[in-house]
């Protein structure tokens, strides 16, 4: 096995810059590469798949029947390879004929081969050909021989494409059509505007991967880096934003990712690898796109976007292709298209031209959502084949409230357009005036509206949505983002921050959720590899195990509380016992800190995370114990189904108002209200008006929901007549219908209840 990644892959590129300098034909050449990686990574099995029609076609091969060679075909998504190539994500198997995408090809000789690792072979974002090996004992590729076979992928993909050996045919910069069409995509900041498409910038294509002279290389990387620096840095200093000063922290935080050393170092590392200083970028940049794939919290995974958005800046410096629209300056109304945009890159543009954006990517938590909403543009997310379906200059009618945006419109579809742009704004206003009333039902009950927060600067939407205060503090963020384990005094100084933030308002604190698919580059888990990580070693699981991590963030909050109320919320229990150690754990570093003489909170009160369907049968057990319970609405949904909420085929079993999930739901908040004890719920479900007038009339009247779905909630709880409500839903859950959501629909409609 390789000593290290550097080293295994400087070894494999030494050998194929020979290959590639070589006056041979383009099979030769392939013939040699997988020989070479071979050898290199002690394994019996290595082949090349490329792209040709439409097909991966087997090309070369080190290990498997000779006669198989441009024999063996897959079709994109048929197979592993195929999966690998229709995803571009890797695989890395111990037990190849175990996975369901397995497809037995007899003629390939393979079946002698247990393990199975393989990588996509990107050209201009796109997969070309799958590069894979594979060894007759079972074993996992360890990361270093992966991190290898990413970056001789890399180099590939400049070999066969000089070659003429794959498919050329990619999205054009012209639509394939010129009428008027409607794509849809996600609400990330909601508004209405129209304007004249332009693109963001160019595509960078890599030319050369492999280096010449390392030293040059780092040197060229170096001044990138200084000159990123200080463009990042004047943009902070200029940054202006309409009112208050509250997203300044987006900035600093932006700053961070600049000047993060442990970034410069991977991009170091791959140079040192034998990559030119282009190559390398895309090397990290890879690896950081993998990072957010398998991470499945969208505010933690998509904080990931400003690593992207850095990268690109680099990239365009170091090769010299700095043009955007930004630089060439917006002539006319514009809806900016882009895959993905920093906050930086966003505050460049004219602010009186810029009317919207649209992404292929993009997330309500990322940062450039939050600037966005600073500025007042409307951004429209996960936009699918922009460049395919969108032409540059074609007018462009965005509607985020839609969800959708209309291209190249009819004269009658711009009038229709118009006509609700200015009823838009009219109820805009309303919801404006909301914000400082509170959610009361007509029959006088009140509702507590909380919002969910990740960041210092998220702790501005208390103000802006006049929300009762942060009912969910994901902590995790801080440890994702960091190339090393956070200092318990910088974790103190983020805790305190948000703390003084809120003022009188409360914050729930979740301790630290990680492992499984969020799993972090300082921690080993080499002995945790999972097939389900979303049900696997994470969140409290981990901590109690790793718990040197978490009493440094149990100090940290105990300190940064200091003389007011903490509130600290455990996630993921499963079992009483559990919740036990975790409070203890809290209370033996609040004893360590008092008798060291510092400064202690008030009061704490702990609570619990009900994401578990097991822990519901533990509430005679748990309830004494707790000041307070957390209902967390994605995970719960997904165990009690067994359906995986990122499957589209199992989307229609994912349904919160489903009669099953509010029973549940139900059982759940009889014996808290019983023992005194409050009861959140702190998903996606409370964002919604229907879901959250169900959760309102089965006894649960605390939610903590995104900013931007405060005030549609605060509308609809003041249309509401609570005992109304719950009347209907006892009667409704007796005799539950199939359609749950079309008869509470029917009855919201019915007594006047505001859902828009």
């Amino acid at each position: 096995m390789p000593l290290s990644a550097v080293a295994s892959a400087r070894e494999i590129l030494v050998n194929l810059h020979d290959v590639m300098a070589a006056r041979r034909p383009a099979q030769a050449k392939l013939n040699a590469v997988v020989e070479i990686i071979g050898e290199a990574l002690d394994s019996e099995v290595c082949s090349i798949y490329l792209l040709r029609e439409g097909v991966l076609e087997l090309f070369a091969t080190r290990g498997l029947a000779p006669e198989a060679v441009h024999v063996t075909k897959l079709a994109m998504g048929e197979g592993l390879v195929g999966t690998i190539a229709e995803h571009g994500e890797i695989l890395n198997l111990d037990e190849a004929a175990s996975h369901p995408d397995f497809a037995y090809k007899p003629e390939t000789g393979e079946d002698r081969y247990h393990s199975f690792a393989g990588v996509p072979i990107i050209r201009r974002e796109r997969s070309v050909g799958v590069l894979a090996v594979q060894h007759a004992d079972p074993r996992k590729y360890a990361d270093v021989e992966i991190e290898a076979l990413q970056t001789v992928a890399m180099v590939l993909s400049e070999l066969i494409a000089n070659a003429g050996l794959i498919d050329t045919a990619g999205p054009k910069d012209r639509p394939q059509s010129t009428g008027t069409i409607r794509i849809p995509g996600q609400k990330l900041v909601d508004g209405m505007a129209a304007g004249c498409a332009v693109f963001h910038q160019p595509r960078i294509v890599i030319e050369h991967t492999v280096a010449e002279d390392i030293e040059a290389e780092r040197h060229r990387v170096y001044a990138a880096f200084d000159k990123m620096r200080e463009q990042i840095d004047r943009i902070a200093r200029e940054a202006e934003f309409g009112v208050g000063d509250e997203h300044q922290e987006v900035i600093q935080t932006y700053k961070m990712f600049a000047y993060d050393e442990g970034w410069s170092r991977r991009i170091n590392e791959a140079i040192d690898s034998g990559l030119t200083a282009e190559a390398a970028i895309e090397r990290v940049q890879q690896r950081t796109r993998q990072r957010m794939r398998q991470i499945d919290d969208p505010l933690l995974a998509d904080r990931m976007h400003d690593l992207e958005d850095l990268a690109n800046r680099l990239l365009r410096i170091v090769s010299g292709q700095m043009g955007t629209a930004a630089q060439m300056g917006l002539r006319q109304d514009t809806i900016l298209v882009a895959r993905n945009l920093g906050p930086a890159e966003l505050l460049e543009y004219d602010r009186r031209r810029l009317k919207g954006v649209i992404l292929e990517e993009g997330s309500l938590t990322a940062h450039v959502t939050i600037v966005a909403r600073a500025m007042g543009v409307p951004v429209l997310g996960r936009v699918r084949d922009v460049r395919r379906l969108i032409g540059e200059g074609d007018l462009l009618l965005l509607d985020v409230t839609e969800g959708s945006v209309l291209v190249r419109p009819s004269t009658a579809l711009e009038e229709a357009f118009d006509a609700k742009l200015i009823a838009r704004q009219k109820r805009k206003a309303a919801y404006a005036a909301l914000r400082d009333v509170a959610p009361e039902t007509k029959d006088g009950h009140r509702v507590t509206v909380m919002v969910n927060a990740g960041l210092r600067d998220d702790v501005a939407a208390l103000d802006l949505t006049g929300a009762d205060g942060i009912g969910l503090f994901r902590t995790e963020f801080q440890f994702l983002v960091s190339a090393t384990l956070p200092q318990r005094e910088r974790q103190q100084r983020l805790y305190r921050e948000v703390l003084d933030a809120a003022g009188e308002r409360p914050v729930v604190f979740r301790t630290v959720d990680i492992g499984g698919d969020k799993a972090l580059p300082y921690l080993d888990h080499s002995d945790a590899e999972e097939e389900n990580p979303a049900m696997g070693w994470r969140a409290l699981r981990l901590a109690l195990e790793r718990d040197g991590l978490m009493k440094a963030q149990a100090r940290a909050l105990l300190e940064a509380a200091a003389g007011r109320t903490l509130n600290v919320m455990f996630p993921m229990v499963s079992e009483a016992w559990e919740f036990d150690e975790a409070k203890a754990l809290f209370e033996a570093q609040r004893a360590w800190l008092a008798g060291r003489g510092k400064r202690l909170p008030n009061e704490i009160r702990y609570g619990a995370m009900l994401e578990v369907p097991s822990l519901a049968y533990q509430l005679d057990l748990l309830l004494p114990k707790v000041q307070f319970l957390s209902v967390g609405t994605n995970d719960l949904t997904q165990f009690l189904f067994a359906a995986d909420r990122a499957n589209p085929k199992l989307a229609e079993r994912y349904d919160w108002l489903s009669s099953s999930i509010l029973r549940f739901l139900m059982q759940v908040a009889g014996p808290a209200r019983a023992a005194d004890v409050p009861v959140a719920v702190c998903g996606e479900m409370g964002g919604r008006p229907l879901e959250a007038m169900a959760l309102i009339g089965i006894g649960i009247d605390r939610l903590s929901i995104t900013p931007a779905a405060v005030g549609p909630i605060k509308a609809m709880v003041r249309t509401l007549n609570r005992g109304r409500l719950t009347a209907f839903i006892e009667r409704l859950l007796a005799d539950p219908p199939r359609d749950m959501r079309g008869a509470l629909a029917a009855w919201a409609a019915s007594e006047g209840v505001e859902l828009a």
